[in-house]
């Protein structure tokens, strides 16, 4: 096995496996794994070659500030080559980014810039004006700017596109792709367009943006709506963008894509992030639409090691009405955690405070239960009640549960209605659900506030 000196020197190069367990229809659907290289996607590709090449013109040296406004994965290719080639790197992120890619920029050593991704460019806070003024008013900063930098689909045209019909000897019919800087589709557009001119570019979009309506009507739109898928989609066309090759789009929601990004994991067993989700689900409806077989690749764009908090996270989906649950049409429809599938998250009256603070941070919820040895709930403790319980007394951690709980509980039953549940929270409780004095789970502000708004999106 070969034995690299550099991180960098593993970027690329990366497997197709082909899909076994999805139906493709007459179709062969293979997937690309980009989700192998050393930063997680196919970002680190661009990241690696948009330095490069500004060092090569003398743009940028070691110690110099990059600044770059991204929805993630090309943030985290920049901060892996710039951690190993000496650069101060500030990225400006939009707030719907999972907080794993937070993390994941913090601990490789970029400065991390948080912006409001519900304002569309043009706007201050929208997220590439925001990096470009950081730059303008930064000494020694250089404005990656992947929406109109060349070295972003040059390092596509340089090696996506010449692996891509190398791995797949040369029988390719299709490619499904999806956009974001519009790098992957601009680079492969100028490879194929002289190795395989007939081979298929299709987009697949995220419901909100403005892409799938110009490629497939032509009607550049003025108005996008906001998605939650990471990474594709764009509310304007870059100004690197050639959709010329681009044939069909579809147009995908987060429901789907969020669907089929899991369903990926359980058949495949791959795990990939959301835009993935979104690329597979437009191939499965390329692929199914076909009336004689062809073969067709699309991308694993990034890891879903990045999304557990998100896509992968069943209360996150529920909330947001995308994980399909039994409905009971009462109450028991707003409980986030229901006691009777083992997730509502409880704490013994005779376990020591510790134990419940622990259980706090551990499954980031600021109240529990508190049952007895019988599985009957006798209080309910939160984030206040232990502060007031320790905060003289360091060694209070140690005292049991029951000493610092609330025991005056405010119960409802199933049938009540919504409306009951309000003077409840305007009195500061949290609603105790029962049925026939059964403990079913604890309906919160924000479970209610969940509920109404799956409610509205349904209408």
């Amino acid at each position: 096995m070969t034995i690299y000196n550099n991180i960098l020197d593993l970027i690329g190069e990366t497997p197709i496996i082909k899909a076994s367990r999805l139906d493709t229809g007459l179709c062969e659907l293979f997937i690309k794994l980009e989700s192998q290289n050393p930063g997680g996607s196919i970002k680190d590709r661009i990241g690696l070659n948009m330095i490069e090449e500004a060092e090569a013109a003398g743009k940028i040296k070691p110690g110099d500030t990059l600044v770059e406004g991204t929805a993630g994965n090309t943030g985290l290719a920049l901060a892996l080559v710039a951690a190993q080639k000496g650069y101060r790197l500030i990225l400006v992120i939009p707030d719907k980014m999972s907080r794993e890619k937070i993390s994941n920029l913090k601990a490789m050593g970029a400065e991390v810039v948080l912006t409001r991704s519900d304002v569309a460019k043009g706007h201050p806070d929208y997220y590439q004006d925001y990096a470009k003024r950081i730059a303008e008013q930064t000494e020694n900063a250089y404005f990656i700017n992947q929406f109109g930098n060349p070295s972003n689909p040059s390092a596509h045209e340089k090696t996506t596109g010449p692996e891509i019909w190398r791995q797949m000897d040369g029988r390719l019919d299709a490619i499904v792709l999806g956009v974001g800087s519009s790098g992957t589709v601009t680079g492969l557009s100028r490879y194929f367009a002289t190795t395989s001119p007939d081979l298929q570019l299709v987009l697949a979009d995220p419901e909100g943006s403005i892409l799938a309506e110009y490629i497939n009507e032509g009607n550049l739109s003025e108005k996008s709506f906001s998605w939650l898928v990471e990474g594709i989609g764009e509310d304007f066309l870059p100004t690197i963008s050639d959709f010329t090759r681009v044939s069909k789009a579809y147009s995908i929601s987060d429901r789907e894509s969020f669907t089929v990004g899991r369903e990926l994991l359980m058949k495949e067993g791959i795990l990939a992030g959301s835009s993935s989700g979104t690329l597979l689900a437009a191939a499965l409806k390329y692929c199914r639409e076909q009336t004689e077989p062809k073969r067709v690749l699309t991308f694993a764009c990034d890891t879903g090691n990045k999304y557990l908090s998100k896509m992968y996270n069943d209360l996150w989906l529920r909330d947001l009405g995308f994980l399909d649950t039994e409905q009971f049409g009462d109450l028991r429809d707003l409980i986030a955690r229901p006691v009777s599938d083992h997730e509502t998250i409880t704490v013994l009256a005779d376990e020591p405070l510790a134990n419940a603070y622990k259980r706090m941070k551990l499954y980031d919820v600021s109240q529990l239960p508190v049952l007895d040895k019988h599985g009957g709930i006798v209080g309910i403790i939160d984030e206040s009640d232990i502060l007031l319980a320790v905060v003289n007394d360091k060694n209070s951690f140690e005292h049991l549960v029951e000493s610092a709980m609330v025991t005056d509980l405010k119960t409802v039953d199933i049938s009540a209605p919504v409306t009951d549940l309000i003077p409840l929270f305007e009195q500061g409780y949290v609603a105790i659900v029962k049925h026939d004095d059964q403990f079913l789970g604890l309906i919160t502000r924000l479970d209610l506030l969940n509920y109404l708004r799956r409610s509205s999106a349904l209408t």
